[in-house]
């Protein structure tokens, strides 16, 4: 006989392991956000070089995220995030080999960053699919499930980059990878453990019929959303805008004044403002507008971002990285929701993954601008191309009345004159 504590211990199982699983996941990809630019720019001093190598890491991700979805649809969910954990692990574990033996190159260290962020989108996208499917088993609100789990890739932003800082610091950045690929190993021990609903192969007659006709489809349905299609623009444009900052301007800031740590605990300090944003809008999205949330991070992140292009004390630093991670914490757990609840079940990997890739799709271009920017302006200049773009956005975003959609759930039904009482 079961006692009602083992009864909700294995009601929660499926959602611990899912979040532990991409813990370790995205605690792997926080190391080597510090650990490739590192590597390039202790080999040629150089960030353009840096860009190069960030925008090849980036660029794979818009066409694997794309298609990512499909797969996820076509091959199931926990299929798809073992097999991506496991070529993520490889990938990234051949860049200390060939390090050790051929040596490394630029161009050489580019095309094996893009082979490791081609598979990491259909694993992301294969984890936020299974999501609804964790909520329902432990019997919670979709708004603090998406909360916990977009707290937890905060947690692992945290340890990530700060890890990766201080073992660049000890034993170098090549041999720092090596933990890297440790990190996608015990994601994949932990999700061969998750039994969840709709986790296993799809059936025949929901999944895509080829990759390109289920791309078309996820493609279709998230443009004729309008409010999908708004969030995914904003996405893309905000992602463009803010991502050379964490993987070109800082680490050349720091680079320069060879100040290792110090980049570690300017990200970390991000995600510790985005741990304490994610978790609040848990115990606040039941009282709070996520329409006002997301008005809230857009306009906060561009101040910050200005704030930030003085490039003031260290102290001030990172405050301002707290600042970021605080307002736009919520902005993760607000576009999962908008996701889960306007996809039907046997395409959310489709939609997930074009709402993905629409983040990444600007992405190239943001890095291999602000290199060459860095190169012939310097960073104090090139934050501000960069960051006063952003509150052009938030203003765009007040005039957007779809946004208001974001509330749908919260609206009081429409009564229809003449309709029966």
């Amino acid at each position: 006989m079961t006692t009602p504590d083992q009864t909700s211990s294995r009601q929660l199982s499926p959602l611990i392991l899912l979040n532990l699983a991409t813990l370790f996941s995205a605690t792997g990809n926080g190391i080597v956000i510090v650990a490739l630019p590192w590597l390039v720019l202790e080999q040629t001093g150089r960030a353009t070089d840096a860009a190069i190598v960030a925008g090849a890491a980036t660029l794979p991700l818009l066409l694997a995220s794309l298609f990512s979805g499909t797969v996820v649809d076509r091959f199931g969910r926990r299929p798809t995030s073992l097999a991506s954990d496991a070529l993520s692990a490889l990938s990234v574990a051949a860049i200390p080999v060939v390090a050790g033996t051929i040596g490394l190159s630029v161009p050489a260290l580019a095309v094996l960053a893009a082979l490791g962020a081609t598979f990491d989108p259909a694993g992301i996208s294969a984890r936020e699919s299974m999501l609804p499917a964790a909520t329902r088993a432990a019997g919670w609100r979709l708004d603090r499930v998406n909360s916990l789990y977009e707290a937890n890739y905060n947690v692992a932003y945290l340890i990530g980059p700060g890890v990766g800082g201080l073992l660049i610091a000890l034993i170098g950045p090549e041999s720092t990878l090596w933990v890297t690929s440790v990190c996608f190993v015990l994601s994949i021990v932990t999700i061969a453990f998750l039994r969840l609903e709709h986790a296993g192969r799809p059936d025949h007659a929901t999944r895509p019929k080829s990759m390109w006709t289920g791309t078309l489809e996820g493609l279709r349905f998230v443009w004729r959303d309008r409010l999908l299609r708004t969030l995914a623009l904003v996405d893309m444009v905000i992602v463009a805008l803010y991502m050379p900052i964490e993987s070109v301007l800082f680490p050349k800031y720091f680079t320069d004044r060879s100040e290792p740590a110090q980049l570690g605990w300017v990200l970390m300090a991000m995600s510790v403002g985005g741990l304490v944003g994610a978790l609040s809008y848990g115990a606040l999205a039941p009282y709070l507008k996520r329409r006002n949330l997301m008005l809230v991070a857009v306009t906060g992140l561009g101040l910050a971002m200005i704030g930030m292009a003085f490039l003031p004390p260290l102290w001030v630093l990172l405050g301002l990285s707290v600042v970021i991670g605080l307002v736009y914490g919520p902005v993760g757990p607000i576009a999962n929701w908008a996701m889960q609840t306007r996809s039907p079940e046997h395409m959310r990997g489709r939609v997930v993954g074009v709402m993905t890739s629409t983040a990444y799709a600007a992405g190239p271009l943001g890095y291999l601008l602000a290199g060459p920017l860095i190169d012939q302006l310097g960073i104090r200049s090139t934050f501000f191309v960069l960051a006063i773009p952003v509150v052009a956005v938030a203003a765009v975003c007040f005039a957007l009345p779809v946004l208001r959609e974001l509330d749908a759930d919260r609206m009081p039904p429409t009564v229809r004159l003449g309709s029966p009482s």
